[in-house]
């Protein structure tokens, strides 16, 4: 175990917050850290802060809670390691856990770290700067990878009680009509439509479960450095047990947006660009061991249907404030559009 001063503060990069220096000492005390050690923050739109830590010869993630009162049921970083320990040994590709800390004594809040991948992170679904072969390729990989956590059974890794059974869907339904509901928007005809158009045709409960991950998308993978595979599926903040379809319905919404809504691919020349149809990713996705039955449309109406309502929310809490108004009305007009493609999807069906 590393001695005192054994471990020191080098480079910190963009907002930290939490004291540096307490971190150090912690992973000195647990993990024999020493040296000097680098600090980063990654991005900022993660709801909850996720840093690199750098140490000579180990390169980590720290997840942690945001500062601050927080709902009791968000945040939870706790469900995001349990999931990554259960998938540890599993063809899910994942990053390895190393630790999580419950106390508020190290950053302030409970935070995990687990190892980080050397790999490549699109936040564009055209996958810039690779060539249209390699963009087929990642592609199919992400819908392999999919499939290799759709094939993991959760009670066998013991994840059985990470989420309710049964009724799946219906209680997504409920739960997300009910929020738009008590939204005082309410020039969204289309997404009235939509639930009424849900409820008539709810799947069947085939008690098809899976360990879902609840945003999964090319912007959530990490891919080889330069092999065209999926070596890591990130941010599990969302993770549930839950009907696998969800999850191919959400990756699918793809398809059906633009670049501008969210990181879509409507419109763009899918041919030139190498990438695979949406057909051509759901066969693939269903030519490997699940337990999922086949994607209907209304998995896709669901995917966008939820994100209309989730768009409203954020609409909404914009407008409550004096200095959002721009914000909102952008916002606004992404729920007006998804509802209109969830609405177009279920006539289309």
């Amino acid at each position: 175990m590393s001695g005192p001063g054994a471990v020191r503060v080098g480079r910190v990069e963009g907002p930290v917050d939490f004291d540096p220096a307490r971190l150090a000492a912690f992973l000195s005390r647990q993990l024999g850290v020493s040296g000097e050690i680098d600090i980063a923050r990654v991005g900022g739109g993660q709801s909850n802060p996720t840093y690199f830590v750098s140490a000579t010869g180990r390169d980590l993630v720290l997840r942690k809670r945001p500062n601050g009162a927080t709902l009791a049921s968000a945040h939870a970083v706790d469900r995001e390691f349990r999931v990554l320990q259960a998938l540890a040994d599993t063809p899910a590709p994942t990053p390895r856990p190393v630790l999580f800390h419950a106390e508020d004594d190290v950053v302030g809040t409970p935070f995990y770290l687990m190892e980080r991948l050397d790999g490549r992170v699109f936040h564009d679904s055209a996958l810039p700067g690779v060539s249209p072969d390699e963009r087929r390729a990642m592609y199919l990989s992400a819908a392999d990878a999919l499939a290799a956590l759709h094939a993991v059974d959760p009670a066998s890794v013991g994840l059985a009680d990470f989420g309710r059974a049964g009724n799946y869907f219906a209680r997504q339904l409920r739960r997300w009509g009910r929020q738009w509901a008590e939204s005082p928007t309410r020039d969204i005809p289309e997404l009235d439509a939509v639930i009424a158009w849900l409820e008539e045709r709810l799947p069947p409960d085939d008690g098809a479960l899976s360990v879902a991950h609840g945003d999964y998308r090319i912007g959530n993978l990490i891919f080889h450095p330069t092999e065209p595979r999926v070596i890591g599926i990130l941010d599990w903040e969302l993770a549930t047990v839950g009907d696998p379809l969800a999850d191919l319905g959400f990756c699918c919404m793809t398809w059906l947006i633009g670049p501008e809504e969210y990181a879509g691919i409507r419109g763009l020349d899918l041919p030139a660009l190498g990438i695979p149809t949406m057909e051509d990713f759901v066969a693939r996705y269903e030519g490997r061991p699940h337990p999922s039955g086949r994607l209907q449309p209304f998995h896709l109406a669901f995917a966008l249907f939820r994100f209309a309502v989730i768009f409203v929310g954020i609409a909404d809490r914009a407008r409550a404030g004096t200095a959002a108004d721009a914000d909102a009305a952008a916002t606004g007009r992404l729920a007006v559009n998804f509802a209109r493609r969830a609405l177009a999807v279920a006539q289309g069906a």
